[in-house]
């Protein structure tokens, strides 16, 4: 297939365009940076929030489009999700009315709210941030939008990011910056929160495994259906970069929006995967 990847130089972009290069799609890349976009990839170089009615053929007429660009990603109280919430509409729409036929879009756990136990596509969505509110606007305006026709939407809910950790702003790059700071101790929550976390190489292959095909499509949690306390993911991650480094427990808080326990269904994605 011919792929648009958007964000194809982020956190998960490259990974994904490495993906879609290795199964044989023809990959066309759009980022502000270019810098670590995959040389098999043609970057195509436009501003996909310009509001421009034909981006469609501007960006070659794509099979699918794989729409992973989001600022502020990690900072979830950011006011640019919500600022930049109808350029993300407005892009996709222009995308579908040109003749996009395959839109597969990034979603987050983060739409949900605070829940306990296991998420599926009917679970209510409440968020508690900016960044979850702003993704959750986004997946209801778009299912609507692509309801009765036929367009094939794919809203790919992610959960807990590990891999590639230098790059991804989570509790396991504090810990390496810790760590080669020289620090011995890196205070911590009491980590009994469980999470569904996955490796982003895996995530990347579920991600493509899910946007190339026509059978299985809405909403698709993109995890492993397997939720573990995040001090044992912690305490396991410490051990397998063989960090000099201790854990100190309870010094800080959970989040009052972070869930005891959240996980996604993977039904959906095994299926995928499996075929």
């Amino acid at each position: 297939m011919r792929v648009l990847v958007t964000g194809a130089a982020g956190y998960m972009g490259k990974h994904v365009v490495r993906n879609l290069l290795s199964k044989g799609h023809e990959v066309l890349a759009v980022d502000l940076n270019h810098k670590e976009i995959n040389d098999n990839a043609q970057i195509v170089d436009v501003d996909i929030f310009s509001g421009e009615k034909d981006i469609y053929n501007m960006t070659q007429r794509p099979d699918l489009c794989i729409h992973l660009a989001w600022q502020d990603g990690f900072v979830h109280n950011s006011s640019k999700h919500m600022e930049n919430l109808s350029g993300h509409f407005e892009f996709l729409k222009n995308m579908i009315d040109g003749g996009c036929k395959n839109i597969s879009v990034m979603g987050t756990m983060h739409e949900i709210g605070f829940y306990e136990g296991k998420v599926d596509e009917n679970t209510p969505c409440n968020p508690l941030s900016q960044y979850g509110i702003a993704k959750n606007a986004l997946r209801q305006a778009i299912l609507l939008l692509t309801q009765n026709t036929d367009v094939n939407l794919y809203w790919l809910r992610a959960y807990y990011i590990l891999g590639d950790d230098i790059r991804n702003s989570s509790i396991f790059t504090k810990l390496l910056r810790a760590a080669e700071d020289g620090k011995k101790t890196f205070p911590f929550t009491t980590g009994t929160n469980q999470y569904d976390f996955i490796d982003i190489k895996e995530l990347a292959a579920q991600i493509v495994a899910a946007s190339t095909q026509e059978e299985v499509t809405g909403v698709i949690n993109v995890c492993t259906g397997e939720p573990v306390a995040l001090k044992d993911r912690v305490e396991a991650f410490i051990k397998e970069k063989n960090l000099d480094i201790a854990l100190e427990y309870g010094v800080f808080p959970e989040r009052p929006y972070d869930s005891k326990i959240i996980y996604g269904d993977n039904s959906k994605i095994k299926k995928i995967m499996g075929k």
